[in-house]
């Protein structure tokens, strides 16, 4: 959202921060290590649990049982994986190719390990006309297809490993749902990330208000949607009235994961909406940073909600079959996070942050070749008594 979204729309507010966002693609490396062993824990299709992949076998006549008979027991497993470790690469393509020009300068005017390795990952940069449009259309070509490739894995994990361990649980939309969710903390994670890198960083003359200005705006229309996307869903399952539907109901939001919903409808949409509705507020420097805090806050507490109580219904990690209807008086109790489940995620987030500071040792943090690139197309001309910047347009 930050990195791709508004560099198709030719915002110029995004420059100073393209490159810090883009150096967040190298933390699926980690979510990808750490996919790994949540694959041994998903049952295959063998264990006749309920998927949205039709898994067949063939009877003693040689004839499949269903129509999909051909379908490995460890679809889930296959394509799940495919689609993580491609959204992984292009992520890595992306930032590669953003970086070429930096690479170069690092190559022809760093010293010691830094020009030696930009050297390498420069490949050869010269920038003549033929390097910067190949470097144009692969970057848009890349970043059309990275943004297509996280919903699709949003999709495959929001099925696979959360849905279809809920019986009655039918929501054609909350695959969606879970990719905007993950947008929204993505932009919460800029907003933190801009905050750390203007007051500790020594970018305050790059990160300044038009940015948190910019990406507030961007906060506050996703956590408009938000609610949106979650009252859609609600009003298939409250509307249907099925008692497996009505079940769904008490055990994600009015069950035992009531207070934990609620905390989370609070940070996730109503403090953004009740705050970041304000000009002064929204065009500030520790308003949205808060506000991203609470965002975050609120995400984290909400994948709890859902994924513990889909995975605490019967049959979720052993060869037993799940229940075809779930009932309202056989829900599972709410499980509290143990100390090492908060290490687990403490460790995760620092990971992170770690991956993303041994990148800024060799990519610089603010995009260079896009802020000399600003200075060819904006100018400040006398208009009466005020002095005003004019923009221009790539041609």
């Amino acid at each position: 959202m930050v990195a791709i979204a508004p560099r198709i729309a030719n915002a110029n507010w995004r420059r100073p921060i393209s490159r810090a966002a883009e150096l967040w693609s190298l933390a699926g490396c980690l979510s990808l290590i750490l996919f790994i062993p949540l694959l041994w824990l998903l049952p295959s299709l063998e264990d006749g649990r309920r998927s949205l992949w039709f898994f067949g076998h063939q009877d003693k006549g040689g004839d499949c049982a269903f129509l999909n008979c051909g379908v490995p027991a460890y679809s889930p497993h296959i394509w799940a994986t495919l689609a993580i470790v491609s959204l992984a690469l292009l992520g890595l393509g992306l930032l590669w190719v953003s970086c070429l020009p930096d690479f170069a300068a690092l190559r022809d005017q760093g010293k010691g390990w830094r020009k030696k390795w930009g050297g390498r990952l420069a490949l050869g940069w010269r920038g003549t006309s033929h390097q910067w449009n190949w470097q144009y259309h692969r970057m848009g070509i890349l970043g059309a297809l990275y943004f297509m490739m996280l919903v699709f894995v949003h999709f495959f994990v929001s099925v696979d490993f959360l849905m279809v361990h809920v019986p009655g649980w039918i929501d054609s939309l909350y695959p969606v749902t879970h990719a905007h969710n993950a947008l929204q903390a993505g932009v919460a994670t800029m907003m933190l990330t801009m905050f750390f890198l203007r007051q500790f960083g020594g970018y305050k003359d790059y990160i300044g208000l038009d940015q948190f200005w910019g990406l507030g705006k961007l906060l506050l229309a996703l956590s408009l949607l938000w609610f949106w996307f979650w009252f859609s869903s609600f009003n298939v399952l409250w509307y249907g009235k099925k008692p497996s539907e009505q079940a769904v109901i008490e055990l994600l939001i009015k069950g035992p994961y009531l207070t934990i919903f609620l905390l989370a409808f609070l940070f996730v949409f109503i403090v953004p909406w009740f705050t970041m509705i304000w000009n002064p507020l929204r065009r500030s420097i520790w308003g949205p940073t808060i506000i991203a805090v609470s965002v975050l806050v609120g995400t984290m507490m909400d994948r709890i909600r859902m994924y513990v109580a889909s995975w605490s219904v019967e049959g979720i990690g052993n060869v037993a079959v799940p229940k075809d209807v779930l009932h309202i008086d056989n829900l599972p109790k709410a499980v509290m996070p143990q100390l090492w489940d908060v290490l687990l995620i403490v460790g995760f987030i620092a990971g992170g942050v770690l991956i993303y500071m041994l990148a800024t040792r060799i990519i610089p943090a603010v995009n260079i070749w896009e802020q000399k690139e600003m200075l060819l197309y904006k100018a400040e001309v006398q208009y009466h008594r005020a002095k005003l910047l004019v923009m221009g347009k790539p041609r």
